[in-house]
């Protein structure tokens, strides 16, 4: 299956983009977090089947995804590192032992080389506290094949962050809806297909 959406949208699902034999809607499940969730999707994901951050959009009651690096893009930097915002990865600083939970969770969603220079360059974001999620096990399924220890798809790293802050049983659907994408993806590619290597293409 390719990864990259049709612009005609021709025999895929308008809202998860996968080829509509395979479509995921059906498996969806809303659910409420007490934390709004924050995605910063690099323009270069936004047509990639495999993109999960529309998975957690379309799963989440309190989810939206902003754009970097689209041409003539309307992206406001000044709009996400706002008090009680902390960001999901793994080099942010750890906030301080007695703050409150954050009202907002913000992530970056690309490959590990475009995450890694929108956190550097978007202002703001390098004073934001973080969470720090442990690295995936060296077996865990995946679509693509992270360059770095720490990598997962965005969908994971939300789950793992919510997991932490609201508990297990609201990270149990995100989790369960990627587990049903990735045998799909697999199925429709042929059991034992290598994972795709991230494209790590230089940001706009």
């Amino acid at each position: 299956m390719r990864s990259r959406t049709p612009a005609d949208f021709a025999g895929r699902c308008r809202d998860c983009y996968m080829p509509l034999a395979l479509c995921l809607c059906a498996e969806v499940s809303r659910v409420h977090t007490r934390t709004e969730v924050v995605i910063v999707r690099h323009n270069k994901e936004t047509h990639k089947s495999t993109n999960t951050a529309r998975l957690a959009e379309l799963m989440l009651e309190r989810c939206r995804i902003v754009t970097y690096g689209a041409p003539g893009g309307d992206f406001v930097p000044e709009s996400l590192a706002t008090p009680r915002t902390w960001i999901v990865f793994p080099e942010a600083p750890l906030p301080a032992p007695d703050a409150p939970p954050p009202e907002r969770l913000l992530l970056l969603d690309g490959s590990w080389a475009q995450a890694r220079r929108m956190y550097q360059r978007i202002p703001g974001l390098l004073r934001l506290p973080g969470i720090r999620l442990p690295p995936p096990a060296p077996d865990s399924r995946r679509l693509r094949q992270p360059p770095h220890p720490y990598g997962m798809s965005t969908v994971e790293a939300i789950a793992g962050a919510l997991g932490l802050l609201e508990g297990e049983a609201v990270a149990r659907p995100l989790r369960a809806l990627h587990e049903v994408m990735i045998d799909r993806v697999l199925a429709s590619r042929g059991v034992g297909t290598v994972p795709e290597v991230e494209d790590d293409g230089d940001t706009p």
